[in-house]
């Protein structure tokens, strides 16, 4: 009985790994993929006007911690004068929010 009870939890959570998985990549496609492109690289004509990053770089991966990506899809960024370079997405859950940095970080080569 016990292992038919831990077979069920396992497959549970597979199913929910792979449903947020499964919702990270559908908001990465409308809502970030305008401006950072499908596969990460930023190679759109609005991520090269705002100055977008490659996150297919491993460099540019390491330079940022996951609490930073955090607050910047919940507070969006703003340049020097203030000019917003991405909006936020406060709309997003918190569990939402960390499965869309996680898919960002697949895309590091």
């Amino acid at each position: 009985m016990k292992k038919i009870i831990l077979l069920a939890m396992m497959f549970g959570l597979v199913a929910t790994l792979t449903t947020k998985g499964a919702e990270a990549k559908e908001n990465w496609t409308t809502l970030c993929a305008k401006c950072h492109g499908a596969d990460g690289k930023s190679d759109t004509k609005i991520g090269a006007k705002l100055g977008a990053k490659d996150f297919t770089d491993a460099k540019v991966q390491d330079s940022f911690k996951d609490e930073e990506a955090i607050k910047t899809i919940k507070e969006g960024k703003k340049d020097k004068d203030d000019k917003t370079l991405m909006k936020a997405f406060d709309q997003l859950s918190d569990d939402e929010v960390k499965a869309l940095v996680a898919y960002v970080r697949s895309f590091k080569k």
